[in-house]
């Protein structure tokens, strides 16, 4: 390792290494060494115990004049610096002296033991949900009966992960209904673009988070599967949708 360094008086440069750079800093002159072209000139002190020429790549900015806390902004890390009133230095020193920070840690302790536990007995006990949990995908069917997907293809084409196929046919009246649709919730992301993305809300993201599979086949979901589990959770896809409608 080298360091190039600026040598004061008529010497020019000069590589230093390692153990050179540390004795210099220690005061040692290494012996001359051979001419280079000139310094140019070093500009004029700043300060009057900053020398007239140092050499610029040993020492560190501020080195010959150091700054003080006056020249500097300092920020505070805490929203208030501490206070110095009689009240709070009576406080840090009982702090110190009778560790009441400890006991109010075992007080904290203590109070809790006799409230009701914060845990329930999950899957006999289960918790709220938000209408805005994104599960099992479902295919929904107006109160008719009919299924609403209209096979625009919007959710395949909002997909990020590609992870929705639909076919579609024409039927004898002339609408277009889905010939086809199947979803691979292995590659699915639960980015929630494909029920935003659905003009007449056909496919949504229902409430269930319990169908965990053995094989990962049974994760590519056909057009049977979704629509029966719209079919299974349409009360509670409904409930979720008005409570939502103010966000979409």
């Amino acid at each position: 390792m080298f360091v190039i360094n600026r040598m004061r008086g008529p010497s020019s440069f000069r590589a230093l290494n390692v153990m050179d750079h540390v004795r210099y800093q220690q005061g040692y002159m290494p012996p001359a060494c051979p001419p280079w072209p000139p310094c140019p000139p070093c500009p004029p002190p700043q300060h009057p115990s900053q020398p007239s020429c140092l050499p610029p790549l040993l020492y560190p900015p501020f080195y010959c004049c150091p700054r003080s806390k006056y020249d500097t902004n300092f920020m505070y890390v805490n929203n208030v610096p501490p206070t110095t009133t009689m009240k709070d230095f009576a406080e840090r020193i009982s702090q110190t002296l009778f560790w009441t920070e400890i006991i109010r840690g075992f007080a904290v302790t203590l109070s809790h033991i006799f409230m009701e536990p914060a845990t329930i007995n999950y899957p006999f006990e289960k918790g709220p949900l938000s209408p805005r949990f994104r599960g099992e995908h479902a295919l929904r069917r107006y109160p008719t009966g009919e299924e609403r997907c209209i096979a625009c293809k919007l959710c395949e084409a909002m997909c990020p992960a590609q992870a929705i196929t639909i076919d579609a046919e024409e039927r004898c009246d002339g609408s277009r209904r889905a010939l086809r649709y199947d979803i691979d919730l292995s590659k699915c992301i639960f980015c929630g673009y494909c029920q935003e993305a659905c003009p007449v809300d056909a496919i949504v993201e229902g409430p269930n988070f319990e169908y965990s599979t053995e094989t990962r086949e049974e994760l590519i979901y056909n057009k049977d599967k979704l629509l029966t589990n719209g079919d299974r959770w349409e009360p509670e896809i409904v409930s979720n949708i008005r409570d939502n409608h103010l966000y979409r």
